[in-house]
């Protein structure tokens, strides 16, 4: 099934463009959240762990990791990888396929089997094998060494030899509700018989192309040939001479008489596209409403984006998982400070509209992180913007905005003639008030 989805994702547009469009719905936007436990932490401590787990989140490049695991997810099924950490942040090496598998769990983490036969498959040459051996972690080498001492024999019945279990704490998987297979497999029949309907519509085109020039030799009253056989095949070859660079012209010379049958059929008054019949079936198979491909209409697109969401959910759920598994550095004191990663529910269609809703929660006393992120800042960035513009730059004091009565802090008061504090905007001089309102101070003393 992996060969048959590669092969497609190659040569079909179609699904190409249905993986592509799964994978890369959603933006990936992630945000950290620091349970505060212990009263007595400084703040500073807080802030100084808070923006080292940030810097390593962001290191990692989440998002396009996510999106690339997304897309080999839809077309091989599952994404196996082997965490190796880095200095300030983890590497994820992608393991292949075909030689991992998974049966179980341990504590809700994918346990892993490697087989070792890989590296005799995929390199011949023994001195290249030992090479590309160093190059990965040690316990692969240590799997294959006893592959090659035969110690690795299958675990049941029907099974195969050299499948080793790696370290659960550095492995991965993900796939889409539990199924290996590829997700848009049941498509593949669908376009195979697009394809075979486009061909026999290139052939219907040609043919709608072709014109014959049929040439009726003439018969005297007692229905004898004019021309003998010869004369006839000569104004025949005349004939095709003067139109033999002519593209889909044919000569036909006759003396019987030629009547074409079509074979179309005419009882309905209107046309049939068995062709787009035909590609309706590729997305219907697939559960994608054809229209986000070939918009003709926009009837029940928004709720088919709705259910691609909601069918790419359980992959967003394991990926948040996984961004809280790196985060298990920093959660070594969890009584005083524990981190959690969430990713939010922005796609390609509803961020701008979630960044507004972050924003009218924003106004209620809610998280000022949100509508950022919604639209594609990490919290990191826009910690940093916000310190470098108003402590550094101070633009707070260089770009002041226009003072409203519905932006106007109660605290900021302005003084009067007198001296007196009062708020508000400050009072005009007589001469630039109205006429109603001297009218109205006149008639309030």
């Amino acid at each position: 099934m992996r060969e048959i989805s590669n092969f497609f994702f190659k040569t079909s547009g179609i699904y190409q463009r249905m993986c592509k469009y799964m994978a890369y719905l959603y933006m990936y936007d992630w945000f950290v959240t620091p349970y505060i436990s212990k009263e007595n932490l400084k703040k500073d401590q807080i802030v100084e762990i808070y923006k080292k787990a940030l810097l390593y989140l962001d290191n990692f490049n989440a998002k396009k990791f996510f999106g690339n695991v997304a897309l080999k997810v839809l077309r091989n099924g599952c994404y196996y990888g082997y965490l190796i950490p880095k200095n300030d942040t983890v590497a994820v090496q992608e393991l292949p396929p075909d030689y991992c598998r998974s049966r179980y769990s341990i504590n809700d983490r994918p346990a892993v089997e490697f087989n070792m036969k890989y590296f005799d498959d995929a390199f011949q040459d023994s001195a290249y094998r030992m090479r590309i051996l160093d190059l990965f972690p040690k316990e692969f080498k240590k799997g294959y060494q006893l592959y090659k001492q035969g110690k690795l024999s299958p675990d049941f019945s029907g099974d195969t030899a050299g499948w080793y279990l790696l370290d659960v704490q550095s492995t991965v998987k993900f796939n889409m509700n539990g199924e290996d297979y590829p997700s848009f497999i049941q498509v593949i029949p669908a376009i195979i018989d697009l394809d075979a309907a486009q061909d026999l519509d290139r052939k219907k085109m040609a043919q709608q192309l072709l014109k014959i020039i049929i040439q009726k030799m003439p018969l005297d009253k007692n229905g004898e040939l004019l021309f003998d056989v010869d004369e006839a095949k000569e104004l025949h070859n005349n004939a095709v001479k003067m139109l033999g660079r002519a593209i889909g012209l044919d000569v036909l010379t006759t003396f019987a008489d030629v009547e074409v049958a079509d074979m179309a059929d005419r009882n309905t008054s209107t046309t049939v596209d068995e062709l787009k019949k035909v590609e309706r079936t590729v997305y219907n198979e697939g559960g994608i409403s054809e229209n986000l491909f070939n918009s003709d209409g926009n009837i029940a697109t928004d709720k088919s984006v709705i259910n691609d969401e909601a069918a790419m959910l359980n992959l967003i759920s394991q990926f948040e998982d996984f961004l809280n598994l790196l985060l298990t550095p920093f959660n070594k004191n969890p009584k005083k400070i524990y981190f959690k990663a969430q990713i939010l529910k922005t796609t390609i269609y509803n961020y701008k509209e979630l960044a507004k809703l972050y924003k009218e929660q924003m106004q209620l006393g809610y998280s000022k992180f949100l509508s950022q992120i919604a639209l594609g800042q990490s919290q990191s960035s826009i910690l940093a913007n916000a310190y470098f513009e108003n402590d550094i730059l101070d633009l707070i004091n260089v770009f002041i905005p226009p003072l409203m009565s519905s932006t106007m802090n109660p605290d900021i008061l302005n003084k009067n003639k007198t001296g007196e504090n009062e708020v508000g905007r400050k009072e005009k001089e007589d001469s630039q008030k109205s006429d109603k309102t001297l009218k109205n101070i006149e008639s309030m003393g």
